[in-house]
């Protein structure tokens, strides 16, 4: 078997899959949505720019958000479950399979992270005077870090044991932080290349150590079925996808919540999606998320437009992919059972989506009450609440052709 054809033959099937999804995601709204919002940010990001002095600490800030997208390295192996048992005998032979598996997640890997810090060196620049040569060093010092992260993060996989991935990540974590933060900063050459000297140990070590050991094949399998999940849930929003698995968890401590839901025949529905989105891992985690990250995209705003266009935003991306939930238990006979007009499961889903909506406004509005801006705190309620009425017709309107 050829190794390198195997692999083009994958990433060729993955890359069919994903311009097939891509198609549906940004053929609707959300191309519009995104740039309108990139477009939004920079003009605010750039008003702010201007505000900083000297005493800023971008260097910090960079330092700690790229090493954090270093640290994060996947490995995009595009393996599949039956690959543990017929691949499992050829593993010695798929050197080359799993090196472009490494190469292809430095191209990827590290064009975010030149976005990411494209977006940032204004910032720094302003405050440090850092200049394009500057950036042009930093991004390629960037990527043979990322590339040495890469192949530190391979050979800890293969090693049994889960606390020793947990110090791998805090330790690469620490020693890229405060490499970037001497790079961004210029420091003393000296510690720079002695911090750059350890993670060159750190990684001639893994290596050394990895070589005996083989492949840990359902770990693998395992983070590329959930990086695959990742992006199926998010082209779910916008179309079938039959491959999609979703994981649920019991999360008995929220179960108070469902006791204020009438016990009555009317309230199946809703009922049963209630339930849907608590125990859902996809739900219910990407509404804490998105609120989560809301409330701190909010608090880095002082005036009132930049936080209330946040606020609709985050409300947007909350109501849009939480409107999946309406696939949910569409291919279950038994709810055909329910002595229940189709008319009220759609009532039922729109409901619980403007009270998770309404919820999130309240949140939000709150964390801006905390700083003390009491009439942009009303204002974003205010905002919540017109958008959350337009949002009920609207997701009425897309619910009903799924």
């Amino acid at each position: 078997m050829n190794s390198v054809n195997f692999w083009k033959e994958r990433f060729q099937t993955f890359s069919k899959e994903l311009q097939k999804y891509l198609r549906y995601i940004f053929n609707g709204h959300l191309l519009f949505v995104l740039i309108f919002a990139v477009g939004g940010l920079a003009y605010y990001y750039s008003e702010w720019i201007k505000t900083l002095d000297s005493g800023f600490p971008s260097a910090i800030i960079l330092a700690v958000l790229l090493g954090l997208m270093i640290t994060s390295s996947p490995i995009y192996t595009f393996l599949r479950e039956a690959d543990m048992i017929f691949l499992l005998p050829l593993e010695k032979r798929l050197d080359d399979y799993f090196k472009r598996s490494i190469i292809l997640s430095l191209v990827i890997q590290g064009y975010l992270l030149l976005m990411v810090l494209a977006a940032g060196f204004p910032m720094h620049s302003k405050v440090t005077g850092a200049s394009f040569q500057d950036f042009v060093l930093i991004f390629m010092l960037m990527l043979v870090i990322k590339y040495m992260n890469l192949v530190i993060r391979w050979h800890v996989l293969k090693f049994q044991e889960t606390s020793t991935l947990w110090l791998d990540n805090g330790v690469r974590l620490a020693i890229n932080i405060v490499l970037l933060y001497f790079l961004l900063s210029r420091a003393n050459l000296f510690l720079t290349i002695i911090t750059l000297a350890l993670l060159i140990g750190l990684m001639l070590y893994y290596r050394q150590a990895g070589k005996e050991k083989g492949l840990k094949w359902e770990r693998l399998i395992d983070l590329e079925g959930k990086r695959l999940m990742s992006f199926y849930r998010l082209a779910n929003m916008f179309t079938d996808v039959p491959k999609l698995k979703e994981k649920v968890s019991r999360r008995k401590w929220l179960d108070w919540l469902l006791s204020f839901i009438p016990y009555r025949q009317t309230s199946s529905y809703t009922y049963l999606y209630a339930r849907s989105l608590l125990r859902t891992d996809d739900y219910f985690g990407l509404f804490l998320r998105l609120t989560v990250i809301g409330s701190f995209v909010i608090l880095a705003f002082t005036s009132m437009l930049p936080v209330l266009f946040t606020a609709v935003l985050f409300l947007y991306m909350t109501g849009l992919q939480l409107m999946a939930v309406g696939r949910n238990h569409e291919m279950k006979i038994w709810i055909n059972l329910y002595p229940l007009p189709q008319e009220k499961r759609l009532q039922s889903i729109i409901n619980l989506l403007q009270l998770m909506l309404l919820v999130e406004t309240v949140i939000f509005a709150v964390v801006v009450l905390f700083t003390g801006e009491w009439i942009t705190a009303f204002a974003t309620l205010a905002a919540g609440l017109a958008f959350i009425l337009f949002f009920r017709s609207y997701a009425a309107k897309k619910i009903s052709a799924l």
